[in-house]
C-alpha cells in the first residue's frame, strides 16, 4: 500500500513570513494580514484542499542579530509587524468543520495557569481541533523586552519547559473528572466539588496550588506541536510531542533527522510512529513544468537576500553580516536552533560547503526548507520520493505568495496525489488528534502527561 501524504499550511499574522521581498509581488496578499477575511478564505482554502490544519508561526520579538539591530528585519517587513496568532481561531473555526490549528506560543514569558485556560476554551470554541506549537524562544529581543538580559541557554530552556507542561498536563488532564459537571437542575448543582481537583504543584519553576478554570475540553490537551531538532529538543520532542516539525535541507540530512526521532520516541517508551512528523518545504507549480519554472524565476526576482540573511542570522544565533558572501559558514556555536545551523554547516550535494550567498540565494522563498519546482506530476513524484527515502509523515507548506501558493497545491498537486491513492479523499470525524492518527480524542495511555497524571493521583490518594 503506497503511504498517505499529508499537508500542513506553514502562515503567521504577519507580512513576509518565510519569503522576504514576495511581499512586493502583484498576487501576494499578505499584507492583508490586518484582516479577518484573509484569514477566513484561508481557511475554507485549506479545507477544501484536505489539509490536516493551518500552522500558525509566532515570535515575541524582533530579528536583531543581523548587523546587531532591527533596522533590515523592519525595513523588509521581515516578521514585523507581527499580530497575535491565537485570536485568529475562532473566526476560522467559524467557517470549517474539519481544519485544525496548530498556534505557535512560547513558555518562556507567560505563565501556564492563564494559557492553560486560553487553549481550554480554543478547544471547546473549535470542538477539539486546536493544537498548540511548544517552541522555548531563540530571539533576543525577545528575552530583553520581558525584563531579561537575553534567553536561557538552549538547554535551560528546555529544562524551563519541562516543568511549563507538567503544569499544564495536570491541569488539562488531571483537574477535573470526565464527570464533574453534572448539570443537575433538580438539585442545582452544575459541577460536583468532589471531582475537581487542585494540582498541588510546587517546582522550581511554578508554583500552582489550585484547580483549573476550564472544565474539560474535547481533547482536555491540545494535540501537542514541536519544531525541535537538536538532541535535547528530540528528546524533549520524544515526551511531548504529537507532530514534529523539521527543516532539514536535503533528503538524506532529513533521513537522519527522522531516524533519531523515531529512535527516541521508542527510548521514550512510545510507538515510534506515535509522533506524524513534517518536513518544511515550499511547493510552486502550475499546469506545466514550463509555467511552473517560469513562475519560479519571476519569485525569485522578487525575493530580498538581505531579508533572508536576516531570518537566517535569527534562527542561527550568528549575525551574518559579518561575513563576507562567499565565506563557508564554518564552524559556529549557537544559543538560537542548533539543529538549524548544523544543516547548514553540513556539505552541500555537490560536495562544497555552504557560503552565505548560498543560505541567502536558499532562504530568499520558503526560508530553511528546500523547494519543488514542477508540473503536478513532477511535485507528486518528489514528494513520493521523500515519504519513501526519508520515512516523513507529511509536509509544512511555506508559501511564495499567499494565498496563490497554497491555491496552486490545491488546485493541482492534490488532485494529482489523490488520483495516485496517497491522500485522502476525505476527513475522518473528530478531534484533530483523532483526524491526525485515526483513533482516540485524548492522548494515549502511553503519553508522559498520563503518567504526571497517574502520579497526581497516587499523591492524592496518600494524602
Amino acid at each position: 500500500m503506497p503511504r498517505e501524504i499529508r499537508f500542513n499550511a506553514f502562515d503567521m499574522n504577519c507580512v513576509a513570513h518565510q519569503s522576504p521581498g514576495l511581499w512586493r509581488h502583484p498576487l501576494d496578499q499578505s499584507w492583508r494580514y490586518k484582516e479577518l477575511g484573509y484569514w477566513t478564505d484561508l481557511a475554507k482554502l485549506l479545507e477544501r484542499g484536505l489539509f490536516d490544519g493551518l500552522f500558525v508561526a509566532d515570535v515575541l520579538g524582533t530579528y536583531d542579530v543581523f548587523g546587531g539591530n532591527h533596522d533590515a528585519a523592519i525595513r523588509h517587513g521581515a516578521q514585523i509587524p507581527v499580530s497575535d496568532p491565537l485570536l485568529l481561531v475562532s473566526a476560522q473555526a467559524a467557517v470549517t468543520q474539519h481544519l485544525g490549528f496548530g498556534i505557535t506560543a512560547g513558555t518562556g514569558f507567560e505563565h501556564p495557569y492563564p494559557f492553560a485556560r486560553r487553549l481550554s476554551t480554543l478547544d471547546h470554541l473549535t470542538n477539539g481541533r486546536i493544537g498548540w506549537n511548544v517552541v522555548t524562544g531563540y530571539l533576543p529581543s525577545a528575552a530583553q523586552n520581558m525584563g531579561h538580559d537575553d534567553q536561557l541557554k538552549h538547554d535551560d530552556r528546555y529544562d524551563h519547559a519541562d516543568e511549563y507542561l507538567e503544569v499544564l498536563y495536570k491541569l488539562w488532564e488531571a483537574s477535573w473528572d470526565d464527570d464533574a459537571v453534572v448539570r443537575d437542575r433538580e438539585t442545582g448543582v452544575f459541577t460536583d466539588p468532589t471531582k475537581v481537583h487542585r494540582i498541588g504543584h510546587r517546582g522550581k519553576h511554578f508554583t500552582v496550588p489550585g484547580i483549573h478554570l476550564a472544565e474539560p475540553s474535547p481533547q482536555r490537551t491540545p494535540v501537542i506541536f514541536q519544531a525541535g531538532a537538536s538532541p535535547r529538543g528530540v528528546r524533549f520532542a520524544a515526551q511531548n510531542a504529537e507532530a514534529i516539525f523539521v527543516g532539514a535541507p536535503t533528503k538524506e540530512i532529513l533521513a537522519q533527522t527522522v531516524s533519531s526521532i523515531r529512535r527516541a520516541l521508542r527510548d521514550a517508551g512510545r510507538d515510534p510512529y506515535s509522533a506524524r512528523i513534517y518536513q518544511l518545504l515550499t511547493i510552486v507549480t502550475d499546469e506545466t513544468s514550463e509555467l511552473a519554472r517560469a513562475k519560479h524565476d519571476e519569485y525569485r526576482s522578487y525575493a530580498s537576500a538581505e531579508g533572508a540573511l536576516v531570518f537566517m542570522s535569527g534562527w542561527m544565533g550568528v549575525d551574518l553580516s559579518r561575513y563576507a558572501l562567499d565565506e563557508p559558514l564554518g564552524n559556529v556555536e549557537s544559543n538560537a536552533i542548533q539543529s538549524f545551523v548544523a544543516s547548514f554547516q553540513s556539505i552541500g550535494a555537490d560536495g562544497k560547503e555552504w557560503t552565505v550567498r548560498d543560505i541567502a540565494e536558499w532562504g530568499g522563498i520558503g526560508g530553511a526548507g528546500p523547494r519543488i519546482v514542477g508540473s503536478p506530476g513532477e511535485v507528486a513524484d518528489q514528494l513520493q520520493e521523500w515519504v519513501d527515502e526519508t520515512d516523513v509523515d507529511g509536509f509544512n507548506l511555506a508559501y511564495a505568495i499567499t494565498p496563490g501558493t497554497f491555491e496552486d497545491v490545491v488546485r493541482f498537486v492534490v488532485p494529482e496525489l489523490q488520483r495516485r491513492g496517497v491522500y485522502r479523499t476525505q476527513y475522518t470525524p473528530g478531534t484533530l488528534r483523532h483526524k491526525v492518527f485515526g483513533k482516540g480524542d485524548r492522548l494515549p495511555e502511553e503519553h508522559r502527561a498520563q503518567q504526571i497524571v497517574r502520579e497526581v493521583r497516587e499523591a492524592a490518594r496518600i494524602s
